[in-house]
C-alpha cells in the first residue's frame, strides 16, 4: 500500500509531490545520496543496463545500497517512486543486450539521467525489467513506477506483454488495479463537493444538512487501493491554492497525515506470517525549491534536506534522522 500525489501549485509557483510508505517493518530503510557522476549498473544480472548519470539522487533506500530507492528526487526537480502493485506487475526474462534492470535500480537510472517526464518515458523504453529478486529482500516486490516533474506525471506498469507508460491526469496514484481502471473509476465520484447539498422541501417541510461535510458523502473510507486513490484525489482536487512554499509544503503534509495507518488495521500475508502493514515514512518532495522532506513511523518530526546544501560528489547511505520521541516543551 502506498498513496502519491501532486499538490496544486502554490500562488508563485511551489510544486509539491507527496508520498506515503506502507509496508511491513522488515526492510532496513536509509537515507541516500547518489553521485551526481554516478556509474550505474544493473545490480541483479550480469551485462545488464549501464549508464552514467548527470544528476544528484536524494532519497529513501534500502538495504544500505545507495542505488536502490523507492522514493528519491534528484537536482532537476524530478522526483519518482515505486508504489506497490500486487499480482499487477509481471517482469521479464533477462534479454542480454544491455538493457536488463532491476526493478529496484529503476529510480536510480531515471533520476539519474532525466529532467523531465518525457526524458524519463524515453529512458524507460530503453530498459527491461527483468524477474530476479536480490538475496537480500524478503518478500516479493511486484511495484509499478510514478514520476513527476512541475508540470506532469507518468506512470510505468509493468503488463505481461510489456511495460506500458501511461501519461496521468489525476497526478495521484495508489496501487493495483492498473491506472486505466482507476481513471475510469474516477467518473463514479463526480458529484463529490466541499459543498454542501441545497436544502429540499419535502411535503412543505424543509430539509436541510445537519453539519457540514454533507458534500463528500460517498467518499471512500477504507485503505483499499481504489478507496484511497478516490479520496486522494479529492483531496487534491478541492485543495486550497497555498500562497507560498511554506503553506505548500504543510498543505501535502496535511494530506499526507490523512492517509496514515493505524498500526493493527490492515495485516498482510507474507512468507513469514501475517504483518500489519505500517506507515514507515512518508515523503514530500519540492520540486521547484529543491527540498526533500520525510517523516518516519518512529517520529512525528518532519525533517527538510536542502539539496543545494547536499555533496553530490560521492554516492552514500546514512542512517535517517530521528528524536525518537515528541519534542519537549515547558509552559
Amino acid at each position: 500500500m502506498c498513496t502519491n500525489f501532486k499538490h496544486p501549485a502554490a500562488l508563485h509557483g511551489t510544486v509539491c509531490v507527496g508520498r506515503t510508505m506502507e509496508f511491513p517493518d522488515v526492510i532496513p530503510w536509509q537515507l541516500a545520496v547518489l553521485s551526481a557522476q554516478h556509474d550505474g549498473q544493473c545490480s541483479v544480472v550480469t551485462g545488464g543496463k549501464a549508464w552514467k548519470a548527470a544528476y544528484g539522487v536524494i532519497g529513501m533506500s534500502a538495504f544500505g545500497n545507495a542505488q536502490w530507492f523507492a522514493d528519491a528526487m534528484n537536482t532537476q526537480g524530478l522526483s519518482a517512486h515505486l508504489l506497490y502493485m500486487p499480482n499487477h506487475a509481471t517482469y521479464y526474462d533477462p534479454k542480454a543486450d544491455g538493457s536488463d534492470l532491476g526493478i529496484l535500480d529503476l529510480i536510480a537510472f531515471v533520476l539519474g539521467t532525466c529532467a523531465t517526464t518525457g526524458q524519463a518515458t524515453a529512458a524507460l523504453a530503453t530498459v527491461n525489467i527483468v524477474n530476479t529478486t536480490p538475496k537480500e529482500i524478503p518478500v516479493p516486490l511486484p511495484l509499478h513506477l510514478i514520476v513527476h516533474d512541475n508540470h506532469s506525471c507518468i506512470v510505468a506498469e509493468f503488463h505481461p506483454d510489456g511495460m506500458k507508460v501511461t501519461d496521468n491526469p489525476t497526478q495521484v496514484a495508489t496501487n493495483a488495479p492498473y491506472l486505466d481502471w482507476h481513471l475510469t473509476n474516477v467518473a463514479n465520484y463526480l458529484s463529490l463537493s466541499p459543498e454542501n447539498p441545497a436544502s429540499v422541501s419535502i411535503g412543505g417541510e424543509l430539509f436541510s444538512a445537519s453539519g457540514q461535510g454533507q458534500g463528500m458523502r460517498g467518499l471512500p473510507a477504507d485503505e483499499n487501493s481504489p478507496s484511497r486513490f478516490i479520496r486522494v484525489q479529492a483531496n487534491v482536487r478541492f485543495a486550497r491554492q497555498p500562497k507560498d512554499q511554506t503553506s505548500a509544503e504543510m498543505d501535502t503534509v496535511r494530506v499526507l497525515h490523512g492517509f496514515d495507518l493505524v498500526p493493527g488495521v490492515v495485516v498482510e500475508q507474507t512468507p513469514n506470517g501475517p504483518m500489519p502493514l505500517l506507515t514507515m515514512w512518508s515523503t514530500v518532495c519540492n520540486l521547484t525549491a529543491g527540498r526533500y522532506i520525510y517523516n518516519t513511523i518512529d517520529d512525528p518530526q518532519w525533517y527538510a534536506i536542502e539539496l543545494s546544501q547536499t555533496d553530490f560528489a560521492t554516492s552514500r547511505s546514512v542512517a535517517l534522522q530521528t528524536s525518537g520521541a515528541f519534542t519537549a516543551l515547558t509552559v
